[in-house]
């Protein structure tokens, strides 16, 4: 085995500041609200003491974006919105280091994830929707699609940064202006965010940040004035947004949770199937709505397959997020670990069989070990259930009909994979499982250019590519 030295990231970087405020109207603002303590889940430390907002809070952040769409950003032609948004582009990138580390402390995913994943994929997303600003016209929807106005954006915690791109870059580029609230764990890369916007003169009022807890983001969803919702996070709170917007004019688009397939049929090259699982599974600790949750194995390779797996899984590295070195990091928060914990105990006491790495985890911060369930079956919590954690459910199967079946047993529909050599038979599954992305060969690759997107309880409308503009114009 090797051994590696640590290798660490300073937290300097993140130029860590005691306190944040919220982004109101091109101005950082005291909210007036109770204020949050924001944590680092690595070491269970406070990072920063955070200003919410208030329902008054809410409606002020709405009404700067509605002075902010009639008087000005409706009204600039595309080519100058594209100025701004290529220009917030460059800053994410000038920023990166900066907003890796940030990431890393405050959300507890491994640095080079942030570093080589999340920030550039944010800029990205600036760089290519700037680039649609002012061809809208030639976008499919008309010859002079409109913007709908004021966009209320609420976003999760296990993606801050990219989340805010995702949804903030589309709703510029469309020519609406945005009020966004960040998940009440991990508020401060959206407020670096805000910053490089104040930093890029954006006109007041175009992009407004406000940090709270769900009652925040409940109060933004509900204002008369707000005429889009985009959501992304849990299905259970999505469920309850759709039934406050339903009998509303108001556009919606919802991200929730997933329970992805990801089949491995026996021609596949097993090496690299067993590093597109790991990649599935335990990328961002598990922490990702599209993870390859339910491995599905034709049973011929199931036993060589298991053996591939646990020998690999074994050399993964848990540990302080802002070591190099470091595969896996930390749990979000200790309520997250508390549900991963309860669910892999559900598991155990149905029968399936449990192995977990035998990996050293620190003695202080949120961290579990990354665990693999076998002998599996589809009644069990563990299959059926969202963990969203480095835990993976390891079914096996005989025939593609029956993978389609099993892979299609669930209420969810976000991502799935499939691992053959055989493009005839990749093509087959995916004109059949019900999932918005279907991997080939691969898995959690994401694009700008590409629509994402889920059916059923993994929500509706999709985000990103041509398709995702929709969401944005009025057509």
């Amino acid at each position: 085995m090797w051994e590696y030295a640590p290798a660490p990231e300073s937290r300097d970087i993140a130029n860590l500041k005691p306190n944040y405020r919220m982004f109101v109207d091109g101005k950082f603002v005291e909210g007036s609200g109770e204020p949050l303590k924001t944590i680092n889940p690595g070491t269970e430390e406070v990072l920063a003491e955070v200003s919410t907002a208030s329902a008054s809070d809410v409606d002020t952040a709405v009404k700067a974006a509605r002075r902010a769409y009639d008087r000005v950003w409706s009204k600039m032609p595309g080519s100058e919105r594209a100025k701004y948004i290529y220009r917030i582009a460059r800053q994410i990138q000038e920023r990166g280091r900066e907003l890796a580390v940030l990431e890393s402390l405050d959300n507890g995913k491994p640095i080079k994830e942030s570093r080589d994943v999340d920030v550039p994929t944010a800029a990205a997303h600036f760089f290519y929707h700037a680039g649609w600003a002012d061809k809208l016209g030639y976008a499919g929807y008309g010859p002079d699609p409109k913007p709908l106005g004021v966009a209320g954006q609420v976003i999760p915690w296990n993606f801050p940064l990219l989340m805010a791109a995702w949804k903030i870059a589309p709703a510029l580029a469309c020519g609406n202006t945005v009020v966004l609230k960040p998940a009440e764990t991990t508020p401060l890369s959206a407020l670096v965010l805000a910053d490089i916007i104040a930093q890029c003169d954006l006109p007041p009022g175009v992009v407004n940040i406000i940090p709270g807890a769900g009652d925040v983001g409940a109060t933004l969803v509900e204002h008369p004035d707000v005429n889009k919702v985009a959501f992304t996070g849990s299905t259970d709170v999505g469920k309850i947004i759709q039934r406050q917007l339903a009998g509303t004019n108001k556009k919606l688009t919802l991200e929730l949770g997933g329970k992805a397939a990801n089949i491995v049929f026996d021609d596949a090259p097993l090496d690299q199937a067993v590093e597109g699982i790991v990649n599935g599974i335990f990328f961002n600790q598990g922490h990702v709505c599209c993870a390859g949750s339910r491995l599905l194995v034709q049973e011929s390779v199931a036993d060589e397959l298991l053996e591939k797996l646990h020998a690999r899984v074994s050399t993964l590295r848990v540990g302080d997020p802002l070591d190099k070195n470091t595969d896996v990091g930390a749990i979000n928060s200790r309520e997250q670990l508390a549900k991963i914990k309860e669910l892999t105990e559900s598991g155990e006491a149905e029968g399936a069989q449990r192995w977990t790495s035998s990996c050293p985890l620190p003695d202080k911060g949120f961290y579990f070990a990354p665990t693999v369930f076998s002998n599996v079956s589809q009644a069990m919590r563990i299959a059926r259930e969202e963990i969203f954690g480095p835990v993976l459910s390891v079914l096996t199967f005989r025939t593609p009909d029956e993978a389609v079946a099993k892979a299609n047993n669930t209420p969810y529909g976000l991502s799935a994979g499939v691992w053959t050599e055989k493009g005839s038979r990749i093509l087959w599954m995916a004109q059949r499982m019900r999932a918005g992305v279907v991997w080939s060969n691969t898995f959690n690759r994401f694009d700008p250019t590409a629509p994402f997107g889920g059916y059923q309880e993994s929500g509706f409308g999709r985000e990103g590519g041509r398709t995702g503009l929709e969401a944005y114009l009025d057509v």
